[in-house]
């Protein structure tokens, strides 16, 4: 029983490998120091002949459990002409579900977003250094629709800064700029700028306290 164990074991690393090896292939764009795209699991991918996923000095890792191996699927997808920048190495983990659409650009850092994490790009997400991002996190900076009769931007980019701390089941819509150091408490919506060192949550969220610090 353990042997049998043992060999679906290695031919899932295998295969992991093997697909690994095949999308940092295939995938354009520029991967210095070593850099590497890395799925982890049951983690599902769509990546256009045109776009482009460019590496500076880390690793994009995808769908990467946290303690323990678990069975959540990921998913990427990339539309032409689309772009994910790493800066340095960038944890989405398992349950990820990332679409990148078409011309647009998703801007990482450094740091990691946890479980369940959904990001809709149509044109530009930014997201800084060092930033630590809890579960269920959800990020559009588009409304994907219009409402007929009403003149409104439907589409605008997001800005999250270094070192930013955001709470689980936090949503950050189109539009918004959130400075460096801020804390986003949980079950917060995000619909405007959040100033940079300041506490913010509510529906819409609002500034609670200011000068915070977090470690």
């Amino acid at each position: 029983m353990m042997n049998k164990i043992r060999k679906i074991y290695a031919s899932n690393i295998h295969l992991l490998k093997y697909k690994n090896f095949i999308v940092n292939i295939r995938t354009k764009g520029v991967r210095k120091q070593m850099s590497r795209i890395l799925l982890f699991g049951n983690c599902g991918h769509s990546i256009d002949k045109t776009a482009r996923i460019n590496l500076n000095n880390g690793h994009l890792v995808l769908n990467r459990y946290i303690t323990k191996k678990d069975p959540f699927v990921g998913n990427i997808e990339m539309y032409a002409n689309s772009e994910i920048n790493v800066e340095n190495t960038f944890f989405i983990h398992s349950g990820c579900d990332v679409m990148v659409f078409k011309n647009a650009k998703l801007n990482l850092g450094s740091g990691y977003i946890n479980r369940y994490a959904k990001i809709r790009c149509y044109a530009a997400i930014t997201i800084g250094h060092d930033v630590a991002i809890s579960e269920n996190l959800t990020i559009w900076d588009s409304d994907a629709h219009s409402i007929k009769g009403k003149e409104h931007l439907m589409t605008q980019p997001i800005v999250i800064g270094n070192q930013v701390w955001i709470g689980t089941n936090v949503t950050i819509l189109k539009g918004v700029t959130i400075g460096d150091g801020a804390i986003i408490a949980a079950g917060a919506v995000v619909t405007n700028d959040i100033p940079a060192k300041c506490l913010a949550g509510g529906i819409p969220a609002k500034v609670l306290k200011e000068n915070v610090e977090w470690k």
